[in-house]
């Protein structure tokens, strides 16, 4: 196994190991780290002109908005937050996309500062919400349709 494939196996395991272990506030951040990640991967490989390398990332951080943030918000019980966020979720996909059909690395900035500022509220918020039980603090299982997720 070369260092590369060791450093990826490695990050895998621990990646789950975090998952496995996480609240479901908790897994809220691990998907707006999950994005920066990959807009940040996205980035350089854009810089160093990979195009296939910086479409998988686009690709990756696309999902991780719309299927993983989005799709966690309750717009019932969340209400107008919930529905401006989700707003605010597809103005992120459409300035990704952009960004990907244009090599526009403001956008991937733009859409990465967004993110760091909503991942940094729902972080300041943890104290309060598992501090009142908001959360349903069960760990994750993988193939359990029925667990519910935070508000995001």
């Amino acid at each position: 196994m070369n260092t590369a494939a060791a450093i990826n196996a490695y990050s895998n395991v621990s990646l789950e190991s975090r998952v496995i272990g996480a609240d479901p506030h908790q897994l809220i951040s691990l998907l707006f780290e999950g994005a920066l990640l990959e807009i940040s991967n996205a980035k350089n490989s854009m810089l160093r002109k990979e195009i296939a390398a910086k479409g998988k990332s686009i690709s990756k951080t696309i999902s991780i908005i719309g299927e993983g943030l989005n799709a966690s918000l309750d717009k019932k019980v969340g209400g107008k937050l919930a529905q401006d966020l989700s707003a605010l979720y597809d103005y992120m996909v459409m300035r990704l996309v952009e960004a990907n059909l244009n090599d526009n690395v403001d956008n991937l900035d733009e859409v990465a500062r967004l993110l760091v500022e909503l991942k940094g509220a729902w972080d300041a918020i943890r104290p309060q919400v598992v501090g009142t039980g908001t959360t349903t603090a069960q760990p994750y299982t993988p193939g359990n349709p029925s667990r519910t997720y935070a508000s995001a």
